[in-house]
């Protein structure tokens, strides 16, 4: 049976839309504190959130749940995922929860869950979230003093940005760096300007006045336009822009060009591969990864595990397979010798610490291959399974052919909306789009 509430990557929806309202908050803080009820200790729960003006209602709805079944709230106030992963482990938590739809617009929302080490809850645990959520709870609430209460963490954002800063070498300085940093008026508006001040850069900040409608509205990591505008304007030696929740970093070179996820990677793989840092023999990275990350790691005697989109998909092939560097294209960098998720700050900072002691540009350090060409179009359906179109299927292999052992074809279905994303990418530009083309006027044509 498939599941209700959960998606790929927690609860996620329009506030007060068709499934995530407050009720269904207070459902979710009941049964999940039920779930992650072991021994006879006073449990606790954290609660981190982004800027969204419906964070507050979600929040206080969450708190109800929570300390109707007993556990002990702790209110961290708008804060990145990551440091919500981090302070669920610090704070020896029972279980960790973020409030926000990470780059989507303000008037979505979401819910993301933590396990006590930080880690994102199991396709399991989550069905079994979604069974209590739909059972009969009032017989096992809580009366008097088993009550839960709730407070306000005014240390939590000290904490996180200690952390961050220890991820670096000891002593490290990041003074004479011209920084512009872009937080899409999220949940890292405060933490992330702090810690790059206090480490030594010159930093110049855009993105950080929410005011509860403006996360991820032209700015962040979504629009790289406006980091890489004024670090021109500034003539800064960087740009960073992170998302709404801070777990995605995109970097703008001094020229105003956009560095990747993938050409992030390389410099991360490349740098702990000198310093013997690195392990698992490579990095984990997604399906949609360019081939010239795979040709750049193999110049370098290093693999690329490739899995499906998702982050969580990256995380868990690192875990099973030993790798402490993985990511995706579009920002989500996974370091797990510091933490539990993707990182923005984290990362970012270890970017800076590669360019400090380079001394080079940014556009010479992040140039690490020639990506191989590559196009992505999506195409929206109203009806059917496209994919499994005779002729649909009968384009796609004559492609396939076509490309043969000199590029990739990856075709795949949204896990969030009615489209298809069609992506080729080959040595020959014109090759790539053509077949693309062909294949998604094969999919419009039955959609």
């Amino acid at each position: 049976m498939g599941r209700q509430y959960f998606g790929t990557d927690g609860i996620r929806g329009l506030a007060n839309g068709r499934k995530l309202t407050p009720e269904l908050a207070m459902k979710v803080g009941m049964a999940t504190g039920l779930s992650f009820q072991r021994g006879t200790h006073r449990h606790r729960v954290v609660i981190g959130k982004d800027t969204r003006r419906s964070g507050y209602m979600l929040e206080t709805a969450l708190t109800a749940g929570f300390t109707a079944v007993g556990l002990d709230v702790f209110l961290l106030g708008p804060m990145p995922t990551p440091a919500v992963a981090m302070l669920t482990r610090s704070l020896r938590a029972d279980l960790g929860v973020m409030i926000s739809a990470s780059h989507n617009p303000f008037d979505d929302n979401g819910i993301k869950l933590f396990r006590p080490d930080g880690y994102k809850l199991s396709d399991d645990v989550e069905m079994q979230i979604e069974e209590l959520m739909n059972s009969d709870l009032t017989p096992r609430l809580q009366q008097g003093r088993g009550i839960g209460r709730a407070y306000r963490d005014e240390e939590a954002r000290t904490r996180y940005i200690e952390y961050a800063k220890r991820t670096l070498p000891r002593n490290a300085d990041l003074s004479g760096l011209r920084v512009v940093l872009d937080c899409a008026n999220g949940a890292a508006y405060k933490v992330a300007p702090t810690a790059l001040w206090e480490l030594g850069a010159e930093l110049f900040t855009i993105g950080d006045e929410p005011d509860g409608f403006n996360i991820n509205h032209k700015v962040g990591s979504t629009a790289p336009q406006a980091v890489a505008a004024k670090v021109l304007e500034l003539r800064a030696d960087i740009g960073i822009a992170l998302d709404g929740d801070a777990d995605r970093v995109i970097i703008i070179d001094e020229k105003g060009h956009v560095v990747d996820g993938d050409q992030f990677m390389a410099v991360i793989a490349q740098s702990w591969l000198a310093r013997g840092q690195l392990q698992g023999g490579g990095i984990v990275a997604t399906i949609m990864s360019n081939l010239g990350l795979e040709r750049y790691l193999t110049s370098l005697g290093l693999g690329l595990e490739r899995t499906p989109v998702g982050d969580r998909y990256v995380l868990e092939t690192m875990r099973a397979k030993g790798f402490n560097v993985g990511g995706e294209q579009s920002g989500h960098i996974i370091l797990s010798d510091f933490t539990t998720t993707g990182d923005g700050l984290v990362a970012a900072l270890q970017l800076l610490s590669v360019l400090k002691e380079a001394g080079g540009t940014v556009s010479e350090i992040c140039s690490r291959f020639q990506p191989v060409p590559q196009l992505l179009q999506n195409v929206r359906y109203d009806h059917g399974k496209p994919l499994e179109d005779k002729h649909v299927l009968e384009v796609v292999e004559a492609s396939r052919m076509r490309l043969g052992n000199s590029g990739r074809l990856v075709i795949r279905e949204s896990g969030t909306e009615p489209v298809i994303r069609v992506m080729g990418e080959a040595d020959d530009e014109g090759l790539v789009a053509a077949v693309v083309g062909e294949i998604t006027e094969a999919i419009r044509q039955v959609a």
